[in-house]
């Protein structure tokens, strides 16, 4: 039943979100496409044969990990989510979200370090606690812990590469080494899950589930390395020799 309720959920966002995006004048294909398979690689994550497997299989639950935790969230921000927002809600509504964007609470949840804690911390957290165990027995605590690792994978990638304005960006430098902490952390959590299986999950299960952590992983967080040394690069050039597909500039 649950399963139903949450394939009509997502079906329902992604027809919402292709009628919202087709009547926006001016709003690119690509961001588009974007969206959609980051809504996709969620639902992938919740619910199918990925997200059933996952309960009983520890290599598909670090599969439904990182397609939540890190791929789908950087899809969502390459699609520009807050952008899209502004240009469709009313003007009235856009001054005040405008207004709460550029509040320093908002500045202090942006922060790459607060950012990478979350996500990294709550992963260290989850596999080397009895969390992971616990999860797979109470709904609630299985919904936390997923809501958790796709918002922190999402504040955590939009807080090194967001592609839509922000009044608080910080500097590349500040950037790249939180990055390079970040990437270091997840890397070692992996070998860590190698040599020691989290609680409740078969050894052999638990060197795959790393592996599958370290290589997988890696291959996105080349990605995000891609973008963000782009963007640095690019950062440097005059502004008419920039890259439109990966401007982080554009205007709304």
């Amino acid at each position: 039943m649950f399963s139903n309720l949450w394939v009509w959920f997502f079906l329902l966002v992604m027809f919402t979100y292709l009628l919202i995006t087709s009547r926006l004048k001016g709003w690119r294909v690509d961001r588009t496409v974007f969206g959609i398979l980051g809504i996709l690689l969620v639902a992938l994550s919740i619910v199918g044969p990925f997200a059933h497997r996952a309960h009983s299989e520890f290599t598909f639950h670090m599969l439904t990990h990182l397609l939540l935790g890190m791929l789908a969230p950087l899809f969502i921000v390459l699609s520009t989510p807050m952008t899209l927002i502004l240009r469709t809600i009313p003007v009235r509504w856009a001054r005040r979200l405008s207004f709460f964007l550029r509040s320093k609470q908002l500045r202090f949840i942006h922060d790459p370090t607060l950012a990478a804690l979350l996500n990294m911390g709550g992963l260290w957290i989850l596999y080397t606690t009895s969390l992971v165990e616990k999860m797979h027995e109470s709904m609630f605590l299985y919904f936390f812990i997923h809501l958790h690792v796709f918002l922190a994978g999402l504040l955590f990638t939009a807080s090194m590469i967001s592609m839509d304005p922000t009044p608080h960006r910080t500097s590349f430098t500040y950037r790249a080494v939180v990055l390079v902490g970040a990437l270091a952390s997840h890397s070692i959590l992996a070998k860590y899950m190698y040599a020691y299986p989290p609680i409740g999950v078969p050894v052999l299960q638990a060197k795959a589930g790393g592996m599958l952590m370290y290589y997988g992983g890696g291959l996105i967080d080349g990605v995000l390395i891609f973008i963000f040394c782009y963007q640095w690069f690019r950062s440097a050039r005059p502004r008419g020799m920039q890259n439109p597909l990966l401007h982080s500039q554009d205007v709304i």
